[in-house]
């Protein structure tokens, strides 16, 4: 008698394009109207590609956090931060952003001079990452990693590579501080990879890139802009490549992210930039934006203006 397939894959949902910060365009798998929340994850975007001419390039101008942390990662073009506690860093293709929020940061991301001035490609994510209620009100930080810092992992057959971006695989491990325990790989193969996610771990997979990737012990199908939501059920996570390459036997590379970690199994109570445990915690950080208490940004003028004025440039070019 046959043995019965695992499944891991408890459901596959499409990301929504919407508009965000000063006018990009995202695709969005979570939160969907059906699932809010995979605990600690609250967000991903998928932020372009977008073909930008020159002056058509926008960001986020500034905006407040509190409790959680953002974390971006960049696969081209160039972004630029600063914050109202004086930071500043110029986010390039390859570099990630792990932003600890913490007890209230006004920020501001924004499209480098020279994305701006001469246009180009960009496409990158952000994911928002919940902190448990003793870590909310910590002090703000920021770690800026380089490409270089990021290890990354080699299958034996050489058909995989895994950036480790937080976490671990195979020995290959980041270079990140988190808060609790985190794994975000980009993994790329062309062949078949298991992957081990620790138990009790929450775990998404989102397929980036134009090439379906076969998930899970039962070979959920995932096409590019689908995540799955993945159940483990304490058995290594099957990644197979799924189209072969035109004329030949070889495979087609996948990209994937994958998201896992530990639940951090609290109330959550969120509104727009915030994520508290109690409404109680929201009103309060409304309040202090307002009373001045998160500071603020030297030249918030001019980069709404640069915001306004791609936005024109980029409907007159009849472009999203």
């Amino acid at each position: 008698m046959a043995s019965k397939v695992l499944k891991q894959v408890s459901r596959v949902i499409t990301a929504k394009r919407q508009r965000e910060g000063g006018g990009f365009i995202v695709r969005r798998p979570l939160p969907a109207a059906s699932f809010d929340y995979a605990d600690p994850f609250l967000m991903l975007d998928h932020m372009g590609p977008a073909n930008y001419g020159p002056g058509e390039a926008v960001g986020a101008p500034d905006h407040p956090h509190r409790g959680f942390e953002t974390v971006t990662y960049m696969l081209s073009g160039e972004f630029e931060h600063h914050d109202s506690h004086g930071n500043h860093g110029l986010l390039k293709p390859g570099w990630v952003q792990w932003m600890t929020a913490g007890s209230g940061v006004i920020h501001s991301e924004m499209p480098s001079d020279e994305l701006l001035k001469k246009g180009g490609r960009f496409e990158g994510f952000q994911i928002w990452v919940n902190l448990p209620a003793k870590d909310k009100m910590i002090r703000p930080r920021y770690q800026d990693v380089p490409p270089e810092d990021i290890p990354w992992f080699r299958s034996a057959d050489a058909k995989t590579n895994i950036k480790v971006i937080a976490g671990e695989v195979e020995g290959v491990t980041a270079t990140i501080d988190t808060h609790t325990p985190i794994y975000f790989l980009d993994l790329r193969t062309s062949g078949k990879y298991e992957l081990n996610i620790p138990e009790g771990m929450s775990a998404i997979v989102y397929n980036y890139y134009p090439a379906d990737i076969l998930v899970g012990q039962e070979k959920t199908k995932i096409s590019e802009s689908q995540m799955a939501v993945i159940k483990t059920q304490g058995q290594p996570v099957s990644f197979e490549a799924a189209e072969s390459e035109e004329g030949g036997e070889n495979k087609k590379e996948a990209r994937v992210l994958v998201l896992a970690g530990t639940p951090i199994g609290e109330e959550v109570a969120r509104y727009g930039p915030f994520v508290m445990n109690t409404d109680e915690e929201l009103y309060q950080a409304f309040a202090d934006v307002e009373t001045g208490r998160f500071g603020t940004i030297p030249g918030s003028t001019e980069r709404m203006r640069k915001t306004r004025e791609a936005n024109e440039l980029r409907n007159k070019a009849g472009k999203e």
